[in-house]
């Protein structure tokens, strides 16, 4: 089961890991905490009533990479902004600000009926701090215990590989004037947090395509979205950029970076570790 806050960060973070996995036959199940509407998005799609629009955009990513089912917890989306987050259309309570426990429940209730093996959160900053992504971390977590799942990995990033591409992608993308990449220098993972670097290059293609749709988060305003800029790199270049996905397992004792994703569930042979 992989948890996530909006429709679209399973594009960027886990959309490989779970094309790899429904390809393997697993059945996979995404999960979402919020329906994303308050994402910037142009103003016709927000006429149309965005938290609808990017339900549609998961649906579909879902149907591409594989996934059995698409669930979403109800939840209002918080937004970026500092302070308190209204409350979303139908009275439904920001998810950065609910109460752990009875999202937990929520969460563990899915998880319980489908006896997933496995969760997905985010590491304890949120990535790069969102406070739903935070929350995300608070709840799956919780949720696990709740329900008894024996493996959560925190989808992340190799914050090395990052700051180094954000270098390189200055060169030659204009990045809009409140994007701040010092910002990064504490978000996702540290190298030495990593447990798991799975190759999903095989899959770039399904992973590209769930990018593309989420087509309402391709511009935000007058700027070019990440999601937009990252899928419309070639083919080789995408494979080479986004042909691996990071994961972090707590309490995992030292030892070599894991392939599989599953390497850790009770009973399982890990495949053969990466360097």
């Amino acid at each position: 089961m992989f948890f996530h806050a909006h429709p679209d960060d399973e594009a960027l973070l886990t959309a490989g890991t779970m094309a790899r996995l429904a390809g393997e036959g697993h059945r996979v199940v995404l999960v979402l905490a919020t329906a994303g509407e308050r994402g910037l998005a142009p103003t016709s799609l927000r006429e149309r009533g965005l938290g609808e629009v990017r339900r549609e955009e998961a649906h579909a990513s879902a149907r591409i990479l594989g996934c059995s089912r698409v669930a979403f917890l109800g939840y209002a989306d918080s937004g970026h902004t500092p302070g308190p987050a209204p409350a979303g259309g139908g009275g439904a309570r920001p998810f950065a600000s609910a109460e752990v426990e009875e999202a937990a429940g929520r969460l563990a209730a899915l998880l319980t009926e489908e006896r997933a093996d496995l969760l997905t959160v985010y590491d304890p900053a949120g990535g790069y701090g969102h406070p739903d992504h935070v929350q995300v971390h608070r709840v799956g977590y919780r949720a696990a215990r709740l329900a008894g799942t024996p493996v959560v990995l925190e989808a992340t990033v190799d914050r090395t590989l990052l700051l180094r591409g954000l270098r390189a992608a200055s060169w030659v993308h204009r990045f809009p004037p409140e994007f701040d990449r010092d910002s990064f220098r504490q978000a996702y993972g540290a190298r030495s947090e990593i447990t798991h670097r799975v190759p999903v290059k095989r899959h770039w293609r399904a992973k590209r395509a769930s990018m593309a749709a989420h087509l309402s988060q391709a511009r935000g305003g007058d700027s070019e979205r990440t999601l937009a800029a990252l899928g419309r790199l070639p083919g080789p270049a995408f494979r080479q950029v986004l042909g691996t996905e990071w994961f972090i397992q707590r309490g995992l004792p030292a030892g070599p970076v894991l392939r599989d994703p599953l390497a850790t569930l009770p009973g399982a042979a890990a495949t053969a570790p990466t360097r």
